[in-house]
C-alpha cells in the first residue's frame, strides 16, 4: 500500500514524528549531513578536532602588533641574560630546602639551565665559578606557629594557658615566643616569626610548649580551690602550693616539644602537624599545626624582574621540548624548571601576588605567538581578582595586569565567535569554554585605571566600539562576539549550502536545510554551551542566538512561502484513472511546504521555551500564516492521496481474517493506519491558531474516507456466493460478505474515536475562551453533525450490505417454499432443503458476525421471508390453489417460527400483523368445506360463551357421557323472544350432533312443541 503512493502518510505522519523523536531523545544531537531533508549533500566546512581546540582557534583575525613581537623577543633574549644566568647558578649552588641537597642531584639543574639559556660550556663554566666565588646569602626561615589541639592538661582546673618558645639549635640565644593562650587545650595562634640560618642541613628548629603559671601567692592559689577539677587537679593545685609556700617561686611547666631539621624542609615550603612528646612520657602531649618556609632579603623590584625574565624563558623552553599543541599546555614545567623556579622565588622572597602576577604576565606574552590552555589563565585570575579589588599591588603592576590582560582578550573572544569550529562533545573543549568565560567572568568584576582601552578597534574590526572614547565593557563585547559569531555561521552556511536550480520546489528544500542547520546550531548551544555561559558568565548564550536567528529565519523563509502559497492553485482531479489523479501542478511541492512547516514550527517551538517571556514579539512567532494556503492544500491532497490508498487496499484484499483472534481483514487495518497517519499529521501540524484549527478539523479527511472504504467493499463482495447450474441458480453468503460487514463496522467504530484524537474538545475549549461560548456551541454542532453524518453514512452502508444478502437468500428460499407447498404431503425433501440452506448460510453468519450484525440481519432475513410467504399466500389465493396448499403452508411457517425464534422469549415475530393476518389466511384456506362450516360453529359457539345478555332467551339442559352413550335431558326454556303477534311462540328443542359428517347415522331427536308459551318446560331425555 505505501509503495502506491510513496509512503505519502508515513513520511508525513510517523517518519517525520520518529525522525523528531529522535533527534529529542538523542539530546538534540546535530543532523547528520547526509540526512538532511532532500537528499542533499551539504558543504559544511567544520574542522576536525585534532585532539583540542588548537587548530581551530588558531585563525584569529586579531594578530599581535610588530612592535609587540619585537619587544618580547629583545626582553627574553636582552644584554642582562648572563647576568640573571648567573644569578640562577648562585642560587642552585646554595640551594634551600629538601629539593637538591647533594651535590650529584644539582648537576642535572645546570645541564637543564644551560640548554635554556642556550650557552656554550666555556660561558656556562666561567658563569659558573663567578657564582662559586661570591659568598652565601643570608636565608631566613620563617615559621608560622598556627594551632595546636589535644594538649595534656597542666592546671588544677583540666586546663592549661599554652604559650610557645621557638629557636634554631644553631643560634639557641634567639629564641621567640607566641602569646598565651587562656584556659584552653586547642590554642590557636596563627602567628609569624623570621630566624635566621645559615642553610646548614644539620641545624633542627625546637618548638617548646609550656604552661605559663602567673607568680600568686599561697593565699590566691588556695582561692582556686572551687576551679578545681577531679583528684588529679586537687593533686596539682596542692603541688603548686607547696612549690610556693616552700620556694616562693613559680615555674612554667612544659606541656611538649617538637624538633624538626631544616634539611626535611623543601624549599616551596610545608605546612604539618607534628606531635609534643615530653621527656618521661610515652603518651603523646598534643600535636601542633606549623607552616614553614624559606626567603631571603633581596629587592622585590628586582627580584620581580628576574623572575619574569626567568619564567619566560623557561616557558619558551619547556614548550619547545614538549612540542606541545597549541591551548594544550596546562601550567606544569619538569622537574627541574619547577626546581629552578621554586628555589628563585624562595631566596628573592617574593610574595605568592607576585609570583602569580608575574606568571599571569608572562604567560599572556608567551600567548600571543604560542597559545595556552584557557585553564591556566583562569586559575591564574581566580588567585589575582582579590588583591586586585583590595589595591595590595601597585600601580606599575596593576598596569602591567591589564597590559597582559589585553593580550589575552583578542584569543578569549576569538575563541567565543569560533566556538562552532569545536568539537562540541570534546571535554577539553568544553573545558577551555569554561576557563574562558571564567576568565571574561572574573576581569568583568575588576575596574581598569582610566584611560585604558581594552578594545582598540585595529584589533576587534567587528566590535562596534566609539572610538573617541575608551571601551572597557567586556559583557558588551561578550555579547557582541556571540552575535558576530552567529552572523558569521548564518553566512557561512548560505554560503555552503547554495543552490542553482530556480523551481520553487529547489526553494523549498534549499529553505529546509537552511532552517534545520540552524536549528542544529541551536541544539548544539543548548546541550553543550549554554549551562557554561549561564554558569561562567550568567550570560543567555541560546537565548541570544536564537533572537538572532529568528530573525534571519523569518526574513529567509516568508518571502518564498508567502509566493509559494499564492501560485498553489486547486487541484483538478480528472475523473478517469488513465488521465491520473491530477492534470495541474503535481503533489510534491505541497508535501516540501509542509515539511518545511514543521520544522520551521520546531524552530519557533525552540524559541518558546527558551524566550517565553519574548516568544509573542518574534516574528517567527505566526509562521502559521504563512502556510495557510499550503496546509488547505495538502488537506485536499491528503484526501485523494487516502481514496486512493483505500482502494488500492480493497482491491488486494483477499479478505481473510488478519488474525485467528479477530474478524476483520487487511484493508479496514489499512484503512486504520491512514487514519492513524491522519492524526499523527495533525498532531504534528500544532495549528496554534484557533480558528483556523476549526476550519482544518472540519476538513479532516476521515469521514469523507469511511464512506469511500464502505461503498469500495460494498462493490468488492458484490457477486460473491452466486452459483448456477443447468437446474437452479442460487446465492450462498460467504465468509467474504461476513468481513465485508465486518470491515465496515469496524471501520465506523473508529470515526468517533479518531475524531476525539483529533482534539475536538480542546479546540471547541479554546474557541470559547477566543470568541463566545455561543459560537462555540454552534461549532461543536456543525462538527458533530459532520460527524454523525459520517456514522450514519456507513452504518446505513451496514445495514444495506445486510439487506442485500437477505435479498439474495430471498429467491431461493421461495423457490423451496413454493415447492414444498406443492409436494409436502408427498414424501419430498424440500422442507428438509429449506432448513439446510437456512441453517448453513445462518451458521455462517453466526461465525463471522458480531452479536449485533448478526442479530439485525436474522431479523431482516425473517422480515423478508415474512413478505415472501405472505405474497405467496396472496398469489396462490387469486390462483384457486387447493386447500392442501395451504395447508402445507401453514405447516411450513409453523417449523419457520420455530426455527427462527427457537431459545428466545420474545413475540412470535418481529412483523406480528402481517403474520397473524398470514396464520389467518393459512388457516382458513387450508380447511376443507365441512371444516370450515364447524368452524362456523365453533365460533358461534365462542360467541355464544361471550354473551353476557340473552337476547333470545336461556334453554337448559343437563349432558352426561356414559361410557360410549351421550345423554341429553332437556329441562326447559325461559324469557324466550316472542315471535307471534300475540306475543307468545309455540317452542320446541332439535338436537344436532357436529361435525354432521361425523354423525350421519345418529337421528336428530326432538321435544314436544309447547303452544303459547315464553317459560316451556320440557323435561325429556335423549340417549
Amino acid at each position: 500500500i505505501q509503495e502506491l503512493d510513496g509512503s505519502f502518510f508515513e513520511k508525513f505522519g510517523t517518519l517525520l514524528k520518529e525522525q523528531h523523536a529522535e533527534q529529542e531523545e538523542g539530546g538534540m544531537a546535530p543532523v547528520c549531513e547526509e540526512e538532511e531533508p532532500g537528499n542533499v549533500e551539504l558543504q559544511l566546512d567544520v574542522p576536525a578536532d585534532n585532539g583540542g581546540v588548537g587548530m581551530a582557534l588558531q585563525d584569529s583575525d586579531s594578530e599581535p602588533e610588530e612592535s609587540d613581537k619585537h619587544e618580547f623577543i629583545t626582553d627574553a633574549m636582552g644584554w642582562n641574560i648572563e647576568e640573571l644566568y648567573s644569578e640562577i647558578l648562585y642560587e642552585i649552588l646554595h640551594i634551600v630546602g629538601c629539593d637538591a641537597s647533594a651535590e650529584e642531584e644539582r648537576t642535572p639543574l645546570f645541564s637543564y639551565l644551560q640548554e635554556a639559556f642556550k650557552l656554550d660550556h666555556e660561558k656556562h663554566n666561567h658563569l659558573l665559578e663567578m657564582a662559586r666565588a661570591k659568598e652565601a646569602p643570608n636565608i631566613l626561615l620563617n615559621v608560622e606557629v598556627i594551632e595546636a589541639k589535644d594538649l595534656r592538661p597542666k592546671d588544677a582546673n583540666g586546663l592549661s594557658d599554652p604559650f610557645c618558645t621557638l629557636f634554631l639549635t644553631s643560634t639557641t640565644a634567639h629564641r621567640y615566643n607566641t602569646s598565651v593562650k587562656q584556659e584552653t587545650l586547642s590554642p590557636v595562634w596563627e602567628e609569624h616569626f623570621s630566624l635566621r640560618t645559615d642553610n646548614s642541613f644539620s641545624v633542627f628548629l625546637l618548638c617548646n610548649f609550656r604552661d605559663f603559671d602567673p607568680a600568686e601567692t599561697v593565699r590566691e592559689k588556695m582561692m582556686k580551690i572551687g576551679e578545681v577539677k577531679g583528684v588529679k587537679g586537687l593533686r596539682k593545685l596542692m603541688k603548686e602550693i607547696a612549690v610556693t609556700a616552700s620556694t616562693g617561686k613559680h615555674d612554667n611547666e612544659l606541656v611538649g616539644s617538637a624538633t624538626l631539621p631544616l634539611k626535611n624542609i623543601p624549599a616551596s615550603g610545608q605546612t604539618l602537624w607534628c606531635t609534643l612528646e615530653k621527656r618521661g612520657k610515652a603518651k603523646k602531649q598534643g600535636d601542633v599545626k606549623i607552616r614553614l618556609s624559606f626567603s631571603s632579603e633581596k629587592n622585590s623590584q628586582v627580584a620581580s624582574q628576574e623572575h619574569r625574565h626567568l619564567l619566560r624563558l623557561m616557558l619558551l623552553h619547556e614548550l619547545e621540548n614538549s612540542k606541545v599543541e597549541p591551548f594544550q599546555w596546562n601550567g606544569e614545567f619538569c622537574q627541574a624548571a619547577e626546581t629552578i623556579l621554586t628555589q628563585h622565588l624562595v631566596q628573592c622572597g617574593m610574595s605568592a601576588v607576585s609570583v602569580t602576577l608575574a606568571e599571569w604576565s608572562e604567560f599572556a606574552s608567551v600567548h600571543v605567538d604560542h597559545p595556552l590552555s584557557f585553564i591556566v589563565f583562569s586559575v591564574l585570575l581566580q588567585k589575582l581578582v582579590k588583591p586586585l579589588q583590595n589595591r595590595l599591588i601597585t600601580d606599575d603592576e596593576e598596569k602591567m595586569f591589564w597590559e597582559a590582560a589585553k593580550k589575552l582578550l583578542p584569543s578569549c573572544f576569538n575563541g567565543v565567535r569560533k566556538i562552532r569550529k569545536l568539537t562540541h562533545s570534546d571535554k577539553n573543549t568544553l573545558h577551555q569554554l569554561s576557563a574562558i568565560l571564567s576568565i571574561l567572568s572574573q576581569l568583568a568584576t575588576l575596574q581598569p585605571p582610566d584611560g585604558t582601552d581594552l578594545f582598540p578597534p585595529s584589533v576587534y574590526g567587528w566590535l562596534p566600539v566609539n572610538e573617541n572614547e575608551p571601551n572597557c565593557d567586556i559583557r558588551a563585547a561578550l555579547d557582541a562576539a556571540v552575535s558576530q559569531g552567529a552572523e558569521d555561521w548564518f553566512s557561512h552556511i548560505l554560503e555552503n549550502n547554495s543552490t542553482n536550480e530556480s523551481s520553487k520546489e529547489a526553494h523549498l528544500n534549499h529553505l529546509i536545510r537552511i532552517t534545520q542547520l540552524v536549528r542544529t546550531d541551536l541544539q548544539k548551544a543548548i546541550e553543550f554551551h549554554d549551562r557554561i555561559f549561564q554558569q561562567s558568565f550568567n550570560f543567555p548564550y541560546a537565548k541570544t542566538l536564537y533572537k538572532i536567528y529568528e530573525t534571519k529565519i523569518a526574513e529567509f523563509v516568508e518571502p518564498v512561502v508567502t509566493e509559494v502559497c499564492k501560485s498553489l492553485k486547486p487541484l483538478k482531479f480528472n475523473d478517469t484513472e488513465a488521465d491520473g489523479i491530477y492534470d495541474n501542478d503535481p503533489l510534491l511541492m505541497g508535501t516540501t511546504l509542509f515539511e518545511l512547516y514543521l520544522i520551521v514550527q520546531r524552530f519557533a517551538v525552540l524559541g518558546t521555551g527558551l524566550c517565553p517571556a519574548d516568544s509573542d514579539m518574534f516574528i517567527i512567532h505566526k509562521f502559521h500564516l504563512w502556510f495557510h494556503a499550503g496546509v488547505a492544500q495538502w488537506l485536499d491532497i491528503a484526501l485523494y492521496k487516502a481514496l486512493q490508498r483505500i482502494k488500492k487496499a480493497v482491491e488486494i484484499d483477499h479478505l481473510v481474517p488478519v488474525d485467528s483472534s479477530v474478524k476483520y481483514s487487511s484493508s479496514a487495518v489499512d484503512t486504520l493506519a491512514i487514519f492513524y497517519q491522519i492524526k499523527i499529521f495533525w498532531k504534528q501540524l500544532a495549528w496554534p491558531d484557533v480558528e483556523g484549527s476549526y476550519t482544518f478539523v472540519a476538513k479532516i479527511i476521515i469521514c469523507r474516507c469511511s464512506v469511500f472504504y464502505a461503498d469500495r467493499m460494498s462493490e468488492k463482495v458484490e457477486g460473491m456466493g452466486e452459483s448456477q447450474n443447468a437446474y437452479e441458480k442460487k446465492f450462498e453468503v460467504t465468509n467474504e460478505w461476513c468481513l465485508a460487514i465486518n470491515n465496515i463496522d469496524y471501520v465506523q467504530q473508529s470515526i468517533q474515536a479518531f475524531v476525539g484524537e483529533l482534539g475536538m474538545e480542546e479546540i471547541v475549549t479554546s474557541l470559547a475562551n477566543f470568541r463566545s461560548q455561543t459560537a462555540a456551541d454552534h461549532c461543536q454542532r456543525t462538527l458533530q453533525l459532520v460527524i454523525d453524518n459520517a456514522v450514519d453514512t456507513v452504518g446505513n452502508k451496514i445495514l444495506e450490505l445486510l439487506e442485500k444478502v437477505a435479498e439474495k437468500m430471498a429467491p431461493p428460499i421461495k423457490r423451496f417454499l413454493l415447492e414444498g407447498a406443492e409436494l409436502l404431503r408427498q414424501e419430498n425433501n424440500c422442507m428438509d432443503r429449506l432448513m439446510k440452506y437456512l441453517d448453513d448460510n445462518l451458521l455462517t453468519l453466526h461465525s463471522h458476525l458480531n452479536t449485533d450484525n448478526f442479530n439485525r440481519i436474522l431479523a431482516i432475513i425473517w422480515e423478508n421471508l415474512s413478505h415472501t410467504m405472505y405474497d405467496l399466500v396472496e398469489s396462490n389465493l387469486e390462483r384457486k390453489r387447493p386447500p392442501s396448499f395451504f395447508l402445507n403452508l401453514h405447516e411450513t411457517l409453523k417449523i419457520l417460527v420455530g426455527f427462527f425464534k427457537q431459545g428466545e422469549e420474545k413475540n412470535d415475530t418481529n412483523n406480528p400483523a402481517i403474520l397473524q393476518q398470514m396464520e389467518h389466511l393459512l388457516l382458513l384456506h387450508g380447511m376443507e368445506t365441512w371444516e370450515l362450516i364447524h368452524q362456523y360453529h365453533l365460533e358461534r359457539r365462542e360467541e355464544q360463551i361471550a354473551m353476557e345478555v340473552a337476547t333470545c332467551g336461556l334453554l337448559t339442559v343437563r349432558v352426561q357421557f356414559v361410557e360410549d352413550l351421550l345423554r341429553i335431558e332437556i329441562l326447559n326454556a325461559r324469557n324466550l323472544h316472542p315471535m307471534d303477534a300475540s306475543g307468545c311462540c309455540d317452542p320446541y328443542v332439535k338436537v344436532h350432533l357436529l361435525p354432521e359428517e361425523k354423525f350421519t347415522t345418529v337421528t336428530k331427536p326432538r321435544t314436544k312443541t309447547h303452544k303459547k308459551t315464553l317459560f316451556p318446560l320440557f323435561d325429556e331425555n335423549f340417549t
